[in-house]
């Protein structure tokens, strides 16, 4: 029950953590240093610690949350976009999780980004009816390797921290705590 309660407890927290970090994203001036229409990706941070600690449905969850959330603040397209760079994404990081004992969080960053940006790009090639959009893939693709390892360095940084407050959590029950 407890560990339960604390799954539920932590996908709530890591939800509103990734839509918080989606928000603040939009307060910072990218003109010039990202390309039109790139986003830092920093809510992703949150969708890997999910898909690392509760698996891939907790992961996946909260990539159409963050998807409804853009739909909601930014319209269709919004939407659109970040659920078809989201999904792949997030099957991507998990796959890599699961499946690679020695790649680390900045690599997996870096090719959950890369897969992002693809699915985006072709979401946008069946929105305007051309593979012309396939032309920003380059540009599309540093901005993925920059953001990526980015994203993945902050949760490597972060995970001590978070282990740390979930071990303050499991001592303070063990302690009789409520």
């Amino acid at each position: 029950m407890k560990k339960t309660t604390y799954k539920i407890a932590l996908f709530g927290i890591l939800s509103a953590v990734a839509l918080v970090l989606s928000v603040l994203e939009s307060f910072i001036p990218w003109s010039g240093v990202m390309p039109p229409g790139a986003k830092a990706g920093f809510s992703n941070i949150a969708t890997m610690f999910a898909a690392t600690s509760l698996g891939f449905p907790a992961a996946m969850a909260i990539t159409l949350i963050k998807a409804l959330f853009a739909g909601v603040t930014r319209g269709f397209t919004a939407m659109l976009m970040s659920l078809s760079g989201g999904v792949l994404s997030t099957a991507v990081m998990y796959l890599l999780f699961k499946h690679t004992k020695r790649m680390g969080y900045m690599p997996i960053g870096v090719l959950s980004a890369i897969s992002h940006n693809a699915g985006q790009l072709l979401a946008a090639g069946v929105l305007v009816g051309s593979k012309a959009v396939l032309g920003y893939a380059p540009v599309l693709l540093i901005s993925a390797i920059v953001t990526g390892a980015v994203t993945g360095t902050v949760l490597r940084a972060v995970i001590p921290a978070i282990n740390k407050t979930v071990n303050n959590m499991n001592s303070y029950e063990h302690k009789g705590g409520r």
